[in-house]
């Protein structure tokens, strides 16, 4: 018979999120798991398992996202640039067509 869970899954769900918003957010902090712990109550031994544990689950797909969002980035940049290009030779045109039609 399965040991039943002392924390509830949504506890710790959170305390994994926080660990590692915090991590992302300020990635040389140290004693994150324990703060954590602390606040939620949670052993940090049994916390850092938790995080090691989503760690390895989400690792693969956190790159993937970022591939894709680099390439939508570029693509958009890419865009941006012809776009101005575009703009600053129509400038160029009705700045050359205003000077042509007033008289000096």
């Amino acid at each position: 018979m399965p040991a039943q869970r002392r924390y509830p899954a949504e506890v710790m769900e959170r305390a994994v999120r926080m660990v590692l918003d915090i991590r992302t957010q300020d990635p040389d902090r140290v004693g994150v798991v324990g703060t954590v712990g602390d606040l939620m109550k949670i052993h940090p031994e049994v916390l850092r398992h938790w995080v090691k544990k989503a760690e390895a689950r989400r690792e693969p797909t956190v790159e993937v996202p970022a591939d894709d969002r680099l390439r939508q980035l570029e693509v958009e940049v890419r865009d941006l640039r012809r776009a101005n290009a575009v703009l600053k030779a129509a400038t160029l045109t009705f700045i050359s067509e205003l000077e042509v039609a007033q008289p000096h």
